[in-house]
């Protein structure tokens, strides 16, 4: 507490200066009159003058409306009593400087307005011999016994008012514009600053996403087929141990192909990396369920175009996942229906009949049209996240009768 109240005092230090600098120059000012030569003393009404407008001077920076309000007070007192002027109230300027460049708008306003009002009660209300005398004691003698103004001295007192008043207000109001200006940059930097915070944490984002998709599809096919492998071993003979190998080995060989993609998921720093070829070798995946035990019709339509490694990428997770859908949720004495279709894009089709004898696990196998359908799963979602990256399109459609399931994608062979 002692530290925050020593803070603001020490805040406070530069106006408190300008105030007692103005307030000495003052006292000075007044000490340099002849008092004789008035009837009354005039010195006790000019030293609350002073002390008003060293006052003012000192709340110019911290409030502004005050100091223009405290400026107003003493100088209508002032006309009011007929007080002579010194030159110490050119200290007025500070509180035009400080209206314009602290104030509210009402106090910029107000402080605008306030210059040429008061040139025009100078005009109208101070005396010569009032302009003259604060001449005179502000040390410019010879200046009043060798210029007379005649009656010239009103508009001319106005405009040397004006200008001591208008320059420094003027100077103000520049400073605050400067400073908006300088704001308002600041402000264009930190927003720019935040937005590209924002994009970094979208990349990041959608970087985690991607890696959650790849994962996803390198994991759950892979175990997909070993899975079914593994089942397929039930239905040996106890004596074929040869058929019990060629299944062991078949699981080894998918377990070691997923870690192997699962490690070079996890090593990419993009979501557009290429792959080994035999990543991106659709035919290797149609092989792989096949080894699992169960029947695959593949067909081909058209002449196979060379495409991207981005767009082989996402035309292989395309299919495993397609292909993992239909091992999980198909009937394996039913055959697996694959096509590739090269006709301008890639369509690439796959159709399964579904197991209606198996609990549902996903939302692609809802039997019941009149359910409502549950939100897609991240096998789905992942698949139209990808063809839609690159331009491509996902149609799912599920039949009754015959209970079959169909998904069909669009990938472009260009990118675009």
């Amino acid at each position: 507490m002692w530290n925050a109240d020593r803070m603001t005092w020490r805040s406070w230090l530069p106006d408190l200066a300008v105030g007692l600098g103005v307030l000495l120059v003052g006292l000075v000012e007044i000490f340099r009159i002849d008092a004789s030569a008035y009837v009354d003393d005039p010195r006790p009404a000019l030293v609350l003058v002073v002390v008003g407008i060293a006052g003012a001077a000192a709340l110019a920076r911290r409030l502004p409306s005050v100091a223009l309000a405290v400026v107003w007070v003493v100088g209508t007192l002032q006309v009011l009593t007929g007080t002579q002027l010194l030159m110490t109230q050119l200290a007025i300027g500070v509180v035009a400087f400080g209206a314009a460049r602290w104030g509210s708008a009402a106090t910029v306003l107000a402080s605008a307005l306030s210059i040429p009002l008061a040139a025009a009660i100078a005009v109208v209300w101070i005396s010569p011999s009032v302009f003259y005398t604060a001449l005179d004691t502000a040390g410019f003698e010879m200046l009043v016994e060798s210029t007379r103004f005649g009656d010239r001295w009103q508009v001319t007192a106005a405009v040397a008012g004006m200008a001591v008043l208008g320059v420094p207000w003027l100077a103000g109001l520049a400073l605050r514009f400067s400073a908006r200006a300088d704001q308002s940059r600041a402000s264009q930097v930190a927003a720019e600053a935040e937005r590209d915070q924002a994009e970094e944490i979208a990349r990041l984002r959608e970087q985690q996403a991607q890696l959650a998709r790849d994962v996803h599809d390198v994991v759950g096919h892979s175990l997909a087929v070993i899975l079914a492998q593994a089942e397929s071993a039930q239905y040996l003979d106890d004596v074929d141990t040869q058929g019990l190998k060629r299944t062991m080995q078949n699981i080894a060989t998918s377990a070691r192909s997923s870690l192997d993609d699962v490690r070079q998921v996890l090593a990419s720093t993009s979501g557009a990396v290429s792959a080994p070829t035999r990543q991106v070798d659709l035919d290797a995946l149609v092989e792989g369920v096949r080894a699992s035990g169960h029947e695959v019709v593949s067909t081909e339509v058209g002449i196979a175009q060379p495409m991207p490694p981005e767009l082989e990428v996402v035309a292989f997770r395309v299919l495993q996942e397609m292909l993992t859908n239909a091992i999980k949720h198909g009937r394996r004495d039913q055959p697996v229906r694959v096509e590739r279709h090269w006709e301008g894009d890639l369509r690439i089709e796959v159709q399964n009949t579904l197991d209606t004898t198996a609990p549902e696990t996903e939302p692609l196998v809802r039997l019941d049209p009149a359910a409502p359908p549950p939100p897609a799963g991240q096998g789905l979602d992942g698949m139209r996240r990808r063809l839609e990256a690159v331009g491509g399109r996902l149609d799912v459609r599920r039949r009754l009768d015959p209970p079959t399931f169909t998904t069909t994608a669009w990938v472009p062979v260009r990118p675009r």
